[in-house]
């Protein structure tokens, strides 16, 4: 008992400082390196037409990988990232990307490349072209074996999707995701980030004469003193132009808030006479029979008052537009929602009420003073 107890230090000592000098080497005196940080995928938007797939490629980035040491250390390399398929990973919520492995070298020499579970596990696949399952690392095979080496060198390619549904965004939005390659052997690692910019399509809206409607100089006698008067109506044409055939909807906003004599969603205000009565109000109104849409026969109104979320069914009768609640052009009576519409011209009807004139000024002239802004909202 006495000669162990004496013993035993030694030998754990002896044994530790043999280690050391080996576990600095191969950590100390190695290189990881990645030939950029950032693979940028660049802006998408709508005006690059969808594939008839479900998704769609955002394209393909390279990467440099290399390891060097300066004796013989094991190669193998991990790489860290949230997995989205058994042969992807995740890249935001809508999105994924692979990695594909090739042209591998190893001191200098071509060598195929292993898919491994685990540090010093047999390849679970062996190829010159492979790709990189998430939670598995790569590392350099010579005659079917992990070869160690000094030198060590590999391309990456890697190629991104996004699903249909993640390119329809109403902002401007960067999706950005971020994985570590692990050299683990030798305690290195090294993070590359993805980054892919989506954007709305552009639509443009234009109104006739400016969106100046004219109703021109009415006297006293033209109005109903105990009742409220209807204006002829008047119209301007709508044209929105999209750089890309969009799924989109309109409402309106008063920018005379509060003036209008009708309290609804559909109706605006003429704003104040001096002594802030008010002057009355109009509505806009669109008829889908004065609208046409290429490459549309024919257009159909549809309506929803919860942001989208349920539509009415598409009809032929006109409509007005709200301050709240979406309206949509479709091409079908059956469909419920707004179709893919590049280019839009339709004609607006604009009706407007004058309260009636024992409620107003009329010590000076009145001018009607109402004002809107029609919002295109993509869906």
């Amino acid at each position: 008992m006495n000669l162990l107890r004496y013993w035993l230090p030694g030998l754990v000592f002896a044994v530790l400082s043999g280690l050391m000098p080996v576990a600095r080497a191969s950590t100390d005196d190695c290189q990881f390196n990645l030939s950029q940080p950032l693979l940028d995928y660049g802006l998408m938007n709508r005006a690059i037409r969808p594939d008839a797939s479900p998704e769609r490629s955002l394209g393909e980035r390279r990467l440099g990988l290399s390891l060097s040491c300066s004796q013989p250390v094991d190669m193998s390399v991990f790489y860290r990232a949230m997995a989205a398929t058994a042969e992807r990973f995740r890249f935001a919520e809508r999105g994924s990307y692979q990695i594909s492995v090739r042209d591998a070298a190893l001191d200098g020499r071509s060598v195929e490349i292993g898919l491994i579970a685990g540090v010093g596990q047999a390849p679970v696949m062996t190829a010159s072209n492979l790709i990189w399952r998430p939670a598995h690392g790569i590392v350099p095979v010579q005659a079917g074996v992990p070869a160690q080496g000094r030198h060590f060198t590999a391309q990456l390619e890697l190629t991104a999707w996004v699903q249909e549904q993640g390119q329809q965004v109403r902002d401007a939005v960067t999706w950005e995701t971020t994985g570590e390659f692990d050299a683990t052997s030798i305690g290195r690692r090294q993070q590359a980030t993805l980054r892919a910019r989506f954007a709305p399509a552009a639509c443009e809206p234009a109104l006739s004469n400016g969106g100046l409607v004219d109703f021109g100089t009415l006297s006293v006698n033209d109005l109903n003193a105990t009742q409220s008067t209807r204006l002829p109506a008047r119209s301007l044409t709508l044209n929105v132009r999209c750089d890309a055939p969009t799924t989109f909807a309109m409402l309106m906003h008063d920018n005379r808030l509060g003036t209008a004599i009708a309290n609804n969603e559909t109706d605006y205000g003429l704003g104040t006479d001096s002594r802030n009565g008010k002057i009355g109000s109009f509505s806009l109104n669109f008829d889908p029979v004065d609208a046409s849409a290429d490459p549309f026969a024919s257009l159909f109104l549809t309506g929803s008052a919860n942001g989208g979320m349920a539509w009415s069914t598409a009809g032929p009768t006109s409509m007005a537009i709200g301050k709240n609640s979406y309206l949509g052009f479709t091409d079908s009576p059956a469909n419920s929602g707004p179709a893919l519409i590049q280019n839009l011209s339709t004609r607006l009807t604009v009706n407007a009420v004058i309260a009636p004139t024992n409620s107003l000024d009329l010590s000076s002239a009145i001018d009607l003073d109402g004002s809107g802004t029609i919002e295109i909202i993509y869906l």
